[in-house]
Order: C-alpha cells, then sequence, then structure tokens
C-alpha cells in the first residue's frame, strides 16, 4: 500500500502521526491480551528475564499488560504475556498439592478493549 502524503501540512502530519500511533498501541494490546487467554489462573508457568536465571511459578493475577507470576522462591513478577510458556510438570504431586488460588478482582476484558477504541 502506497501513500502519498507530501501534500500534508505539518498539523495533518502530526495528526496522522497520533492516529498511527495509538492504533499501533491498540494492536499491541490486543495481541497481549490474546497471549494472555492462553493461560488461567493458577497455570505453572516459567519465564527467563534478562539478567537472572530461569524462573518458574504460579499465574496468580491478570494485570492491563502483564500478568503477575509468584515464583517457587517467593518473588512476585509482572511479566508480559509473551514472555511466558507453559511450565512441564516434573512429578504429578505438584499439580495436586498446589494452593487453591482465587482472583481477587474481576475484569471484564471486552469492555476494556471497547474503552481503549474509543480513545
Amino acid at each position: 500500500m502506497k501513500l502519498n502524503i507530501d501534500h500534508l501540512t505539518e498539523a495533518e502530519l502530526i495528526e496522522l502521526n497520533h492516529k498511527i500511533v495509538e492504533r499501533l498501541r491498540l494492536m499491541r494490546q490486543i495481541r497481549s491480551h490474546k497471549e494472555m487467554f492462553k493461560f488461567k489462573i493458577g497455570d505453572r508457568v516459567t519465564f527467563h528475564p534478562s539478567g537472572h536465571e530461569p524462573q518458574t511459578g504460579t499465574l496468580t493475577r491478570f494485570n492491563r499488560k502483564s500478568v503477575t507470576v509468584i515464583t517457587d522462591n517467593g518473588g512476585h513478577w509482572n511479566v508480559a504475556p509473551t514472555l511466558i510458556e507453559l511450565a512441564e510438570s516434573k512429578d504429578s504431586w505438584a499439580e495436586t498439592e498446589m494452593p487453591q488460588l482465587k482472583l481477587l478482582k474481576k475484569k471484564d476484558w471486552n469492555s476494556c478493549l471497547r474503552n481503549c477504541q474509543r480513545k
């Protein structure tokens, strides 16, 4: 697709830039939400933060742009959903002895997406 922007004024170019940036943000957010929904609260996940050893823990919360993971060593991490993957169970007892987790705050993601599109 080829656009001719040579005839646009500076103000029109700035407005076009703002619209493009907003659209790219929305697309990233939608992609992030799609990644989030591959997981559920209580899933055992793993991720490798730069400068640290790989971490394994339990997904405890969906945030706006990330998920919260409580690692096996007690650390709390907010991680982009594109950076986590399901952890493979070493033993079957690990799943049965995992503590029950309760989602404290329920969000309607469809409503959130609609609000983002209005802006």
